[in-house]
């Protein structure tokens, strides 16, 4: 395990959110970035459901001895009785959810009543793979906000809606690492 950015006198770890579909998981893409993220020191934040979301929990759970949690900041309903999540939330992997009052998502994913900014706001870098509508409005929150952020979308994948050159876009997974590193360092977790 390389554990490159957290020592045992570190009070705080870095967060690498990760966000893309919630029906395909894009495995080839998200396997090998959630191994990534736990083998190096960090928690994983997602939105805690299906699709790239458990694919890339799955991944990062696998590294034996990482010293990351699985994040999951969780939809609900205001008002709702119980944990207000629906079904399939959190996916298996999620070792830490957090829930939420806040049900909108998709073309709503930009409203103040959607989790999306709880997810851009609490990471320290962002990494969005194919998806849709939430994904795209998450890297546009990301981008607003002023949040570390980079796509990798593999040789076919595109996140529905988002204009061509409106972030930055990793070529290959090595391109992708290196932000990463880069990323994580300039904000003194080295």
């Amino acid at each position: 395990m390389t554990d490159e950015y957290s020592t045992a006198g570190d009070l705080r770890q870095p967060i690498v959110a990760v966000m893309g579909s919630g029906m395909e998981e894009h495995g080839e893409l998200a396997g090998p970035l959630g191994e990534w993220i736990g083998a190096n020191g960090c928690h994983l934040l997602t939105g805690g459901g299906a699709g790239v979301m458990a694919s890339v929990s799955r991944a990062f759970h696998s590294v034996e001895g990482r010293a990351g949690r699985s994040i999951g900041i969780l939809p609900g309903s205001p008002g709702a009785g119980g944990d207000g999540s629906p079904g399939g939330y959190p996916n298996h992997w999620v070792e830490i959810p957090i829930r939420t009052h806040l049900p909108l998502s998709g073309e709503r994913g930009r409203d103040p009543m959607s989790r999306n900014h709880l997810n851009v706001l609490s990471a320290d870098v962002i990494v969005a793979l194919p998806g849709g509508a939430g994904t795209r409005s998450e890297v546009e929150l990301a981008l607003e906000y002023g949040r570390p952020l980079i796509c990798w979308l593999g040789e076919e994948g595109d996140i529905a809606g988002l204009p061509d050159g409106t972030a930055p876009l990793a070529g290959s997974f090595e391109e992708l690492a290196d932000y990463l590193t880069r990323e994580l360092r300039e904000r003194s977790f080295s």
